[in-house]
């Protein structure tokens, strides 16, 4: 189920849709812990991103799992990515919870102390869930990439007419 789409591995599909979305997601985060008015404006599409984002994590460590068998397991990128699914969603879980805190603050305004230390574990969080995304992402490049780009020089191909 998870091996191929239309012939290409599933997993360079899939795997583009967890690196932008939980990013992006972080990012949002940021701004609804750190400005309650970006809460109404951008609540429920963080929650749908990062909770996309999580799905694609799931189902890009199977189809990873099955572009391995075929092609072999880089043991750092395996590592990584068995992990990063797990590490995306309780970066979604903390979202979600402090959403829900959040919204019951009347009009967003004075949040209370103890919901503002959660907001700072909240972007704390997404900085990190950032930074795991792509150490995840660097290590899959670098196993895909780094041989072919060793074994080649720049400009030994020249672009069609």
């Amino acid at each position: 189920m998870f091996d191929t789409i239309a012939g290409v591995p599933a997993h360079v599909l899939i795997v583009h849709v967890a690196v932008v979305l939980i990013p992006l997601s972080a990012i949002g985060a940021i701004l609804i812990a750190a400005r309650p008015k970006a809460l109404r404006l951008f609540g429920a599409a963080t929650v749908i991103g990062a909770t996309v984002g999580v799905i694609a994590s799931v189902m890009a460590e199977h189809s990873g799992n099955q572009l391995a068998g075929r092609v072999g397991w880089p043991e750092e990128h395996t590592s990584y990515g068995d992990v990063f699914p797990v590490a995306a969603l309780a970066f979604l879980l903390l979202l979600v919870v402090f959403l829900i805190f959040a919204r019951g603050v009347p009009l967003n305004r004075n949040r209370p102390l103890w919901l503002k230390f959660f907001g700072a574990v909240l972007i704390l969080a997404a900085i990190g869930i950032t930074y795991f995304t792509v150490l995840t992402g660097y290590s899959g490049s670098k196993a895909a990439w780094s041989d072919i780009v060793e074994n080649s020089q720049p400009g030994t191909f020249a672009p069609p007419d």
